[in-house]
């Protein structure tokens, strides 16, 4: 498998496209491992869609008091599940943070051991972390969600009022229009509040920072990243979609002409219980193709926060043109380019001294 050189890594200035292109391009490079770390969340996800599934379907068709009550159980453990797996997905990518970013700066190999070996070593800090993380993005929703309403408010009374003399085109190009401002007020809203903190799994695992140390710090790091954040999440969306499309769609042909099964989604309630299960499980297991290119992309949108941020290309420079830096016991401001892993993180024998002080 072909490998990279840490001093063929260019560090410059990442525009969206050039995220998006090298995060695919690693991701071709590492498929394998990666899909294997992306892996064990999304299955247990897979087992919370298929029994919620279940669960469901039986609750509207039976009539029996007693087994009502276990069905009720199997549909809260479903969404345990389903909601564990999500939260579990979360970690995973905040603790592959930290053998992606080495893999990118000193060409550390990339191993589901060592991202699993990351997340036991700080489970609970992640954890509590995706909590924090998770609950900010709901108040940046509804942030979003407010300007979008105002923008709407705004537009419905210029339309009533010029609805009163222009004609009813207008009134409808009117409406169109203020739906689209609105959306994209929805959308800027809520990615420069997301944006925030986007890097606090990042600064955690890579930094060795506290869960709050590292929510400060990536609010501090998060500056102008809008717009590439937003292009990554869009690329992710949609790319996902796709891949469940692939998967999908020869399923519902199955149906179709072999059973005459409608696939669409209105008629879910139609579908007999193997194609509900079935799609139940493909729809998760689709983000098994895609979740990687999330966790390379996040990973090098934070090494290019702190290339434009901190000078982190001139670093990288001098670490290859200069001897190494002695180790002196001073406190500094400026962090090395990754902390030195806890003890319980080395799990292999330690590689010779690479680009920016890692190995």
């Amino acid at each position: 498998m072909p490998t990279s050189s840490a001093n063929d890594l260019h560090l410059v200035p990442l525009g969206a496209g050039d995220l998006i292109d090298r995060a695919v391009r690693l991701y071709r490079r590492h498929l394998t491992t990666l899909m294997r770390i992306a892996a064990p969340p999304v299955i247990v996800t897979a087992i919370g869609s298929v029994l919620w599934t279940v669960g469901v379907r039986r609750f509207v068709t039976t009539s029996d008091t007693a087994e009502l009550a276990l069905i009720v159980l199997l549909i809260c453990f479903a969404l345990v599940l389903r909601i564990g797996g999500h939260i579990f997905s979360l970690i995973v990518m905040g603790g592959a943070s930290r053998n992606l970013v080495s893999h990118l700066l000193s060409n550390e190999p990339v191993l589901a051991r060592t991202t699993y070996a990351a997340v036991r070593s700080r489970f609970w800090s992640l954890l509590g972390a995706t909590i924090l993380v998770v609950m900010w993005l709901g108040i940046a929703s509804s942030i979003g969600a407010f300007g979008a309403y105002i923008v709407m408010i705004f537009f419905t009374f210029v339309l009533i009022f010029l609805g009163q003399v222009a004609p009813v085109w207008f009134t409808v190009l009117g409406g169109g229009i203020g739906a689209i401002v609105a959306t994209v007020v929805f959308l800027w809203l809520f990615f420069f509040m997301a944006g925030k903190v986007a890097y606090v799994p990042q600064v955690m695992l890579v930094e060795g920072k506290s869960v709050f140390e590292s929510v400060s710090r990536s609010f501090s790091l998060a500056k102008g990243n809008v717009r590439r954040l937003m292009a990554m999440t869009f690329f992710i969306f949609f790319a996902t979609y796709s891949a469940l499309m692939v998967l999908v769609i020869p399923l519902g042909l199955y149906a179709y002409i072999n059973h005459g099964i409608d696939p669409s989604p209105w008629n879910q309630a139609e579908w007999p219980a193997w194609y509900a299960i079935g799609y139940s499980v493909l729809e998760p297991l689709s983000s098994i193709l895609l979740a990687p290119v999330w966790m390379l992309g996040m990973s090098l949108l934070y090494v290019d926060e702190r290339v434009r941020h901190e000078g982190y290309d001139i670093e990288l420079m001098a670490s290859q043109k200069l001897p190494p830096m002695p180790q002196l016991n001073v406190a500094s401001p400026f962090a090395p380019a990754i902390a030195a892993p806890p003890d319980r993180l080395a799990i292999r024998p330690m590689l010779p001294r690479g680009t920016l002080g890692l190995g």
